[in-house]
């Protein structure tokens, strides 16, 4: 029985999904600077989820956007000289490249937000009619204090919500809100910006109402799992609950909330803003892929963590013993049991996705395999059940 921690009631439940088909919706990338470890962590730690769930015989679709359009990309396409849309395109296909490359499955939706518009226009149409949200001077506002859950997910009081969405792109002292804290969901047309037509003039989407737009339209009404990094609990999540709840009436939006903590370096969280980064890329020329998904998962997913090069390279090593395990010959002496240790990891990956004790499963396994085979030991199953496990983990183990 799987238990996963719920931002929402802050402790750790029973997951049960609504229907058959589990479903779930990751935040994406913003593509201008793809793709560092921070990022990494977050996609393999989906990832790792999915692939459980879908190994112990579930049906996932999941949903992961890419915000394509937004302040930072138009300023890096800026500083750089390129177009934002092919700054976009190079960023993405870089990322998922790096993501193939350690062997991530693909979403079954890949939205891009510059395509969702017409999704994102009928809710902020339904909001205004409903009195949510507001428009001034060709821009559109969620109106914060009509609704009373606001809060429900950070649990901030008002000064502390403030401080912290300023500090992530709010702009306080736009003369177009009735409150410093209402979000924009529609930004009036800026010179030299690219926009796209509504009722309320040319401009484009805020941020928050493009992932409200894409998982409404290809997840419905409620979510069973809605994820990201844990920086994006407040605003960006926050908003999203308040829009989307207002629009349908559903609630609540998403069943559980789980967000990976940060990945720091040199005492800072690992951000493109900061450019203290480990690329994948770069990464990728000096480690197996099995080695890397190794690293990341051998931290719990809300547990922030330190960049170690010397992590890494102990990662390769545990990842090169579960290949030569499964090199290893098989006799035809008495079989190799290792029913103990299949239970064990089963009862780590349902608690939580405690995914640094699940590895240490699979060591275990390749340990015995690897102690027995020269005394002959049947090793075909347990080498079959060490590649099972790791494929549930994401590991290729070639």
């Amino acid at each position: 029985m799987l238990k996963l921690y719920n931002a929402l009631t802050e402790s750790v439940d029973t997951f049960t999904p609504v229907s058959d088909t589990v479903t779930i919706y990751v935040c994406g990338i913003t593509p201008y600077d793809t793709t560092h470890l921070g990022h990494a962590f977050t996609y393999v730690v989906f990832d790792a989820l999915i692939r459980y769930l879908e190994g112990c015989g579930t049906t996932v679709r999941y949903v992961q956007n890419v915000t394509d359009i937004d302040d930072d990309v138009l300023r890096k396409a800026k500083e750089v000289g390129m177009g934002w849309r092919e700054l976009g395109e190079r960023e993405t296909e870089k990322f998922l490249d790096d993501l193939r490359a350690l062997n991530v499955r693909m979403p079954d939706v890949y939205a891009k937000a510059t395509e969702e518009t017409p999704m994102m226009i009928e809710i902020i149409s339904d909001l205004i009619a409903k009195g949510y949200a507001y428009e001034k001077n060709g821009s559109v506002y969620f109106r914060v204090a009509s609704d009373a859950a606001f809060g429900k997910l950070s649990r901030y009081d008002y000064a502390t919500m403030l401080k912290i969405a300023n500090e992530r792109g709010n702009f306080p002292d736009d003369s177009n809100k009735q409150d410093p804290l209402d979000f924009v969901l529609w930004q009036a047309a800026q010179p030299g910006e690219p926009t796209w037509q509504s009722p309320w003039g040319e401009g484009r989407p805020g941020w928050h109402i493009e992932c409200s737009a894409m998982s409404l339209r290809y997840l419905g009404q409620q979510i069973d799992i809605h994820g990201g990094g844990a920086d994006l609990l407040f605003p960006h999540h926050e908003c999203e609950i308040a829009q989307s709840e207002t629009f349908t009436g559903e609630v609540p939006f998403v069943r559980f909330w789980m967000h990976t903590a940060m990945v720091r370096m040199d005492g800072e969280k690992m951000s493109k803003s900061l450019g203290n980064m480990v690329f994948v890329q770069k990464l990728r020329e000096r480690y197996h892929p099995d080695a890397i998904r190794t690293y990341l998962l051998s931290h719990h997913y809300r547990t922030a963590f330190e960049w170690s090069e010397a992590g890494m390279d102990d990662a390769a090593q545990h990842a090169q013993r579960w290949r030569d395990a499964l090199a290893m010959p098989s006799g035809s002496g008495p079989r190799l049991g290792i029913t103990y240790h299949t239970d064990a990891f089963h009862t780590y990956m349902q608690n939580d996705l405690d995914t640094p004790n699940a590895l240490m499963t699979l060591d275990t396994i390749a340990a015995t395999i690897l102690l027995h085979a020269p005394k002959g030991f049947a090793m075909a199953e347990a080498q079959a059940t060490l590649r099972t496990l790791g494929g549930m983990l994401g590991m290729t183990m070639e």
